[in-house]
């Protein structure tokens, strides 16, 4: 029997107890993919389309993909997994997985003022007396106090590299103070391409190709787009007065960082997978490009977060807040999820995470700011349901395990007696041993004794889930350890289970 926990904080004593979900038999991701299909091509016939890829990562592999429509109006090519397409802001994540591998290589820290990269900096003017000066960590999360600037950014894209090294001099208009809010800046990750720059002594795109891209095997991806190969290139179009406009191409330029990749769907699934690779952490050697340590920090988002609708048909509510290149939220039914969007001149995409459960969906299309978010995450949606998006297990460590089975001792004894010498110094102070036993004594009038258990379902290397079958019933409970040497028991919960 899977036992599927629900569990919010397990710290919080008042919580309610974890509760048991009802076994559903799971479907195969075979099973549901023309329900996928269908959410995808009503979304392309929606936004007026002409071609898009879509995929699913999980289990380390690219398990599903497909493409629909045509990746050019004239010859009428059709779209397939090695169809190149711009990713937009999605290249965000690159930029910010860049820093961060710097920042391990001892050649920059997240709290050194940005100027000291980028001495154009140095000369601004801030907003107030009082304004902190940038850090490149501000930049990362969007909280440099810039202006948000989708429809100026996306033009920017074929700036010379000398045109933007005059702009920054020139010093820029403030939206805010830094680190008072977020506001989400395509000119600040322009310049963090151009700390990536300096700090590691190469061009931005010279560096995420030498330590990303070739080491993951993306060989058809880039920044150059417009030499890409004409056979698999996705030519970006705008839909509007009813008809189809090649939108101009744009070759590569400064603020590349912020926007400039262009990926096919069997190259970024091995991107997804990388990046899912890291959850949970482990003992496992760490040979990718970036250590897997690090590349769990992009899900640390800034304090400054926002309710959300989920994208989707679903309509639940997230708490959202901007990571590192990611949006960040918890879904109550996903788990921990990291998303991003990308629109562009000719193209929109859209990647979601779920790194708990090993899985990501992500899709790209060749229409001006089409990001197939909405189908993404109602491919998410379906995937839950039909029970394939399943928790990586906790193995229960030596601690939980010894302590849980004192805990078993001491219901079938009825005391405290058992634990004698593993009880924190809190655990008599918040319950007395008097207490304990009377307690004891009611549940085991209720359910009776209780011979069997379920696997543990820990939460943690100290503190675990459990379910006791009993002769009339059955005992959901929480085991919680103290943090000291030996661990001893800080909290035990213990409730029947509701018919």
């Amino acid at each position: 029997m899977r036992n599927t926990l629900v569990i919010a904080m397990i710290v919080a004593l008042a919580a309610p107890l974890p509760t048991l979900a009802q076994e559903v038999a799971p479907k195969t991701l075979a099973q549901i993919t023309p329900e996928i299909d269908a959410l995808f091509a009503k979304f392309q016939a929606d936004a007026h389309v002409p071609g898009m890829v879509y995929g699913v990562v999980k289990d380390g592999k690219l398990a599903y993909v497909k493409g629909i429509g045509v990746q050019n109006l004239d010859d009428k090519r059709p779209v397939d997994a090695d169809s190149l397409f711009r990713i937009a802001s999605m290249t965000k994540a690159f930029t910010a997985l860049s820093i961060l591998q710097l920042r391990d290589q001892g050649k920059l820290r997240l709290d050194d003022l940005a100027e000291h990269y980028v001495p154009e900096m140095k000369g601004w003017t801030y907003p107030t007396q009082d304004s902190p000066r940038i850090r490149v960590r501000d930049l990362l999360h969007h909280v440099a106090g810039f202006v948000t600037d989708d429809p100026w950014g996306d033009r920017q894209q074929v700036l010379p590299q000398a045109e933007f090294t005059k702009m920054i001099a020139a010093g820029v208009t403030f939206s805010r103070a830094p680190q008072s809010s977020h506001e989400y800046s395509n000119f600040g990750y322009a310049l963090l391409g151009r700390i990536v720059a300096n700090a590691s002594g190469m061009p931005y795109t010279a560096y995420v190709q030498q330590t990303i891209l070739t080491p993951l095997g993306m060989t058809s991806s880039g920044y150059d787009a417009t030499k890409a190969p004409k056979a698999h290139y996705a030519i970006g179009y705008r839909w509007e007065n009813e008809r189809w406009t090649a939108e101009p191409e744009m070759i590569d330029g400064a603020f590349n960082a912020m926007g400039g990749l262009q990926v096919s769907a069997n190259d970024y699934a091995k991107w997804v997978a990388f990046l899912l690779s890291a959850w949970p952490a482990r003992d496992a050697a760490d040979n990718g490009p970036v250590k897997r340590a690090t590349v769990r920090e992009i899900a640390q988002g800034l304090n400054f977060t926002a309710v959300v609708n989920r994208n989707g048909a679903s309509g639940a509510k997230l708490s959202s807040a901007y990571g590192m290149g990611w949006r960040v939220a918890q879904d109550c039914d996903l788990g921990l999820t990291l998303a991003h969007g990308g629109g562009y001149p000719g193209y929109g995409s859209h990647v979601m995470l779920m790194p708990d459960k090993g899985v990501g969906v992500f899709a790209l299309a060749n229409r001006t700011y089409a990001g197939p978010s909405a189908p993404a995450w109602d491919t998410a949606v379906a995937m839950d349901k039909a029970g394939l998006l399943e928790s990586r297990t906790i193995p229960a460590s030596r601690a939980i395990e010894d302590m849980f089975a004192a805990t078993r001792a001491a219901y079938a004894a009825g005391n405290l007696k058992p634990l004698d010498g593993i009880l924190a110094m809190n655990f008599l102070l918040d319950r007395s041993a008097e207490n304990w036993s009377a307690e004891l004594a009611k549940l085991k009038a209720e359910v009776g004794a209780c011979p069997t258990a379920e696997p543990l379902a820990p939460t943690g290397a100290l503190s675990t889930a459990f379910r006791l079958n009993c002769d009339k019933g059955h005992l959901d409970g929480m085991l919680l350890l103290a943090p000291t040497d030996p661990v001893t028991i800080q909290s035990l919960r213990i409730r029947v289970v509701a018919p």
